[in-house]
């Protein structure tokens, strides 16, 4: 009877220090494991995923800016765009060139909120791009689709513009205007309401008026424009510390 008892206690002595051993096995193959740092593979691409992307090539299309247009922070460039020289795209504008063309004319503007995409064929037979010309003022919250706008002509706020459709020079959408697929909006005129009907001639004055506004908002939109600027200011912290070292700049 004692050697069976020395056994049961040689048995659970063995089993207790094979588990406490056990133990400290896999304590020190997890502080090895925790000890690894985890390094990134070198041919992963970086992108920066932490904000919004403003230009997006689509294919073999990438939007194109000229090097004094302003573009805000926050607006979207897709496919077939081209902003040209002195035109200005506002903040939150989405301009997707997916399907067909877009383009925003010399010293033309497109304000706050706007969208503006192009079909692949148009209903009329014309181009079905969406074609900007110059001095050309499209207010915030328009939407233009597939149209044409020949120069010096103001769009108003909130205003559609549906494929198909012709707005010729020296003319203006009021605020809140549809202009239907197909319809022509003759030069000279103000037309107005949904859908958008005929309201009066333009006087030679108002027409004189229309790329004065275009000029204003571009002039404007250089003091924007600073704000943003293509290159780094740190050269004039390095000027400050050699003025205050005495280093001869």
């Amino acid at each position: 009877m004692a050697t069976s008892i020395a056994a049961r206690i040689s048995r659970k002595a063995a089993a207790s220090a094979f588990s406490a051993h056990r133990h400290v096995i896999s304590s020190r193959c997890f502080s090895t494991e925790s000890a690894k740092t985890i390094s990134p593979s070198s041919d992963r691409v970086k992108w920066d995923y932490r904000g919004q992307r403003k230009i997006i090539p689509l294919g073999q299309w990438v939007p194109k800016v000229a090097v004094d247009a302003y573009v805000a922070p926050n607006v979207v460039l897709a496919g077939q765009v081209t902003v040209y020289d002195g035109a200005s795209v506002w903040n939150g504008c989405v301009l997707r060139g997916d399907l067909n063309k877009i383009t925003v004319g010399f010293c033309s503007n497109v304000q706050e909120r706007c969208v503006i995409h192009a079909a692949w064929s148009s209903p009329t037979g014309l181009p079905a791009e969406t074609s900007i010309e110059r001095f050309v003022t499209i207010g915030a919250y328009s939407l233009l689709r597939s149209c044409t706008i020949e120069p010096e002509c103001i769009i108003g706020q909130h205003s559609i513009l549906m494929e198909g459709s012709l707005v010729e020079t020296h003319s203006i959408l009021e605020a809140g205007s549809v202009v239907p697929p197909g319809r022509r909006i003759p030069t000279g005129e103000l037309w107005a309401g949904n859908p958008a009907r005929f309201v009066r001639a333009l006087t030679h004055e108002e027409t004189l008026e229309i790329p004065k506004l275009a000029v204003a908002i571009n002039d404007l939109s250089k003091e924007h424009f600073s704000e943003f600027l293509p290159y780094s200011t740190v050269y004039l912290e390095v000027e400050k510390l050699k003025k205050s070292l005495g280093i001869n700049i």
